[in-house]
C-alpha cells in the first residue's frame, strides 16, 4: 500500500501542475507583435541613416 501512495504523489502533483498551468494561461492577456515590430522598424531606420561627417579626425 505504501508503494501505491508513492506512485500517487507524482500523479497528483502532475494533475495539479496541469490545472495551475491552464489557469495561468487562461488569465493571460493576448498581446500581439505590434510593439516589437514597431521598435524593430525604428531601429532599422536609425541604422540606415548615414552617419554625420566626422570632424577633426
Amino acid at each position: 500500500m505504501a508503494a501505491l501512495a508513492w506512485l500517487l504523489i507524482p500523479l497528483v502533483a502532475a494533475v495539479a501542475a496541469g490545472l495551475w498551468g491552464s489557469w495561468v494561461n487562461r488569465t493571460r492577456s493576448v498581446r500581439g507583435d505590434g510593439p516589437e515590430l514597431d521598435g524593430y522598424a525604428r531601429f532599422r531606420e536609425a541604422m540606415e541613416k548615414s552617419p554625420p561627417d566626422a570632424r577633426g579626425a
